[in-house]
């Protein structure tokens, strides 16, 4: 923890001019003390897989599971992708922001091509 010297020293340097407030508040969180504030652990689990199912709907049996590590989210989104051309490259960019950067979970894509006979299914976990 910070002495009280060095945090009286910077905020001498904001009342002086010689650095801004922004600048001040940066060096105190450096110091450990009035940085912004942390960012909450978020109490669900960080999603570790990227799941793909695929079933055939007149039999009732799997034709693709696949369990992909997130990393390669981007590999197994188009993948998936493939089995249900009616999802756009747009849609498929704005899945992957939401997955990287909102955390989304749980069942993303549910998708029925009744033509093919297929149902796909793409997870989040």
């Amino acid at each position: 923890m910070p002495g009280e010297s060095e945090r009286m020293q910077i905020l001498k340097m904001i009342e002086q001019g010689l650095i801004s407030a922004q600048e001040g508040a940066r060096l105190l969180g450096a110091l450990g003390e009035g940085g912004a504030p942390k960012e909450k652990p978020s109490s669900r689990p960080k999603p570790r897989w990227f799941r793909v199912r695929v079933t055939d709907t007149r039999t009732g049996k799997s034709k693709v599971n696949v369990n992909i590590p997130l990393g390669l989210a981007n590999v197994g989104i188009r993948m998936g992708a493939r089995f249900a051309p009616q999802i756009g490259d747009s849609d498929l960019a704005e899945i992957l922001r939401q997955i990287e950067e909102e955390g989304v979970q749980g069942k993303i894509i549910d998708v029925e091509a009744e033509e093919d006979g297929e149902h796909v299914e793409i997870f989040v976990e």
